[in-house]
């Protein structure tokens, strides 16, 4: 074993692998030594992403805990759902320290994940023992814990765009209406028919209306924040482009807040996070402004007439919103400095 902690990614040849293996190339204390693929095992990866050629160059490893163990110090678990609740307790019996993907352990709630994913969930024992990555609110619970589950690409946007506002009380919880919109890399590499070019290009459509799997995890996150149970309405967008998220949330302001007051807000309770960035009144993120990057960006406008604020949050769905926050727990269950290896600027345009 070199210097380095060696890193171990399941799920290796799906979106969320790879960009797990672009952004560790890049990691000063951290190395990728296996990667690992059920269906792929003895293949190379870059034969099926020739991108990777030089930097990938071992053959695909299969599932073995004993065997992982014997080359890595950590496991992330890149996987569909209902996949990383079978082998992860295996890997954490095996000694290593493991970091979640799928959302296999983002609900407490066995009965919940299995009413909206649709699939047999996790033992409890090991869903009570993972740690909820959302890095910037969630960070002190990470730090020196052995299993994370990281959040989804949608609540990552959504929750930092509303849990300051909700915990100073700038605004009622019951009145939160969420219109998010995301690329179509969310979908993962197969094919289908709603991913088909022709289906998707010049298209916008809504999907997973009250349904999506996400809600649960949103609401379970912003009732802890509030204090009491919050329902949302959540309504999902597939855009016609490879990476982003755009999470538009409108609530209720309570005691005449302005927009400046949620500027100041919320750069006073991100201040010294480095990836969370707050735009100046009057200027709204996009999408593009953090394609590659591990930032969140957020602005506001607070409506005099209506009574309502307006926030915007983007994100890129596969680094913040997958891989990128999952380098970032690493960084923090080591006890690093939760930046180090993800200092990469928006590519733009």
């Amino acid at each position: 074993m070199s210097e380095k902690v060696g890193v171990a990614i399941v799920g290796s040849t799906g979106y969320g692998g790879v960009e797990l293996i672009r952004l560790l190339a890049s990691h000063p204390k951290a190395e990728v030594t296996s990667v690992i693929s059920s269906s792929s095992a003895g293949e190379l990866i870059a034969d099926g992403y020739p991108h990777l050629t030089e930097i990938c160059t071992d053959a695909l490893d299969g599932v073995d805990p004993a065997l992982i163990k014997s080359k890595a110090d950590v496991v992330f678990l890149a996987t569909p759902a209902g996949v990383a609740s079978k082998l992860a307790p295996a890997y954490l019996e095996a000694g290593l320290k493991a970091i979640d993907i799928s959302g296999d352990y983002r609900l407490r709630s066995r009965e919940q994940y299995e009413a909206w994913y649709k699939k047999e969930a996790a033992p409890q024992e090991y869903i009570d023992r993972a740690v909820y990555g959302l890095a910037e609110i969630y960070g002190d619970r990470v730090r020196g814990a052995d299993f994370i589950s990281n959040p989804g690409c949608y609540p990552t946007a959504t929750l930092l765009g509303l849990l300051p506002a909700i915990k100073a009380g700038y605004i009622d919880p019951a009145t939160i209406i969420i219109d998010a919109k995301s690329g179509v890399s969310g979908a993962g590499r197969g094919a289908s028919l709603g991913t088909h070019y022709s289906e998707l290009n010049e298209n916008f459509k809504a999907y997973k209306l009250n349904k999506h799997q996400h809600i649960p995890e949103i609401e379970q996150t912003l009732s802890d924040i509030a204090g009491h149970p919050v329902v949302t309405t959540f309504t999902t967008h597939l855009v016609p482009m490879t990476r982003g998220i755009m999470s538009t949330m409108y609530a209720t302001v309570k005691d005449g807040r302005t927009t400046e007051d949620f500027i100041s807000l919320y750069r006073n309770f991100y201040e010294g996070r480095k990836f969370v960035r707050v735009r100046k009144a009057g200027v709204w993120p996009g999408t593009k402004e953090v394609w590659g990057s591990n930032y969140c960006d957020i602005g506001f406008d607070v409506d005099d007439r209506t009574g309502r604020v307006t926030i915007v949050s983007v994100i890129d769905n596969l680094v913040k919103g997958a891989s990128g926050q999952a380098i970032q727990n690493l960084n923090l269950m080591m006890g690093w400095d939760e930046t180090l290896g993800l200092h990469f600027v928006p590519a733009y345009p």
